[in-house]
């Protein structure tokens, strides 16, 4: 027979219990923490707050690693459930608003941050005043579900399965780029097998291994796995390493347009530069879509 609650729950009560289920999803008091915007301190004082008021241990924890009790887990799988039908009554109650309240969390690669959310957030921000976007720019392939994101912004052919996926902008050129000074003292490229013979600056992906760098002409495509004495995990870096005479990058067209107008990069192959995927907004379709996104959708999509 199923247990039936003794007594209301406070304003504490839900607060602590929501900062045990973000505790509880991320395993760690400082991602939590950050998370939630409180200290580590106060977030521990309110984990221990919670576990006195129960009378049960939530969480084993040691300087290095936290992991549920099996009353934890049970607690959290139970909340939720709980926490699930309270967003989803909010959500409803928000399409009945004349414009979208609440807050959006979003995942997005470097790129797409960017090229992007960069100039096209603003826009959003001013039209929906209501509305706050929490941005996390990792390159790193994350369950954003598991994770506690609304959506995740990625290039078209990396969304995971079982999501919703919705092209926001054009498909995207890929250049390899270097410095003029460091193409005046190297052996001319004329092939992609010619970067063999190159300092290249490589890229370590989101998944963690050494991008091998696409190519394509009339039809034949090559993947090419450079040499280099450098590797960046993100783009930024590259770039700069790259203007300063420290080897060849490869990246996308957009990231470089700057740099290629000013003379201080040129394009490696040009008619070698491969025409890929577009980025893409994806979200999960068994939640409810939270107020604000289907908004900043419309917004990402204006200049299709």
């Amino acid at each position: 027979m199923p247990v039936r609650p003794t007594a209301k729950l406070s304003r504490a009560d839900l607060a602590d219990l929501n900062t045990y289920l973000v505790v509880f999803r991320l395993l760690s008091f400082t991602q939590a923490a950050v998370e939630l915007g409180i200290t580590t301190s106060a977030l521990s004082h309110a984990i221990r707050n919670l576990e006195t008021r129960l009378g049960v241990r939530l969480l084993n924890r040691t300087s290095r690693t936290v992991s549920p009790t099996a009353a934890g887990t049970n607690l959290a799988k139970r909340l939720e459930v709980g926490f699930d039908e309270i967003g989803l009554a909010l959500a409803e109650v928000n399409q009945h608003r004349d414009r979208p309240v609440g807050r959006l969390r979003l995942n997005v690669l470097n790129d797409g941050a960017r090229l992007l959310l960069a100039h096209r957030l603003p826009r959003f921000l001013s039209k929906f005043p209501d509305v706050t976007v929490d941005v996390a720019v990792d390159d790193r392939m994350v369950d954003i579900v598991a994770a506690g994101y609304d959506a995740g912004i990625r290039f078209g052919g990396t969304v995971p399965e079982d999501f919703i996926a919705i092209r926001i902008g054009s498909p995207l050129k890929w250049v390899a780029t270097a410095s003029p000074k460091y193409l005046n003292r190297t052996a001319p490229i004329g092939h992609p097998k010619d970067l063999k013979h190159h300092n290249c600056i490589q890229i370590r992906a989101g998944h963690g291994l050494i991008y091998k760098w696409e190519f394509e002409r009339e039809g034949e495509r090559l993947a090419i796995e450079v040499p280099g004495q450098l590797c960046v995990n993100e783009t930024t870096l590259g770039i700069e390493v790259a203007v300063a005479g420290g080897g060849i990058t490869y990246c996308l067209e957009n990231r470089v347009k700057d740099e290629i107008e000013q003379g201080r990069l040129l394009v490696v192959l040009p008619d070698w530069a491969p025409i890929e995927p577009a980025f893409h907004i994806y979200y999960s379709g068994r939640r409810q879509m939270p107020p604000g996104l289907t908004e900043l959708i419309e917004v990402l999509k204006e200049d299709l």
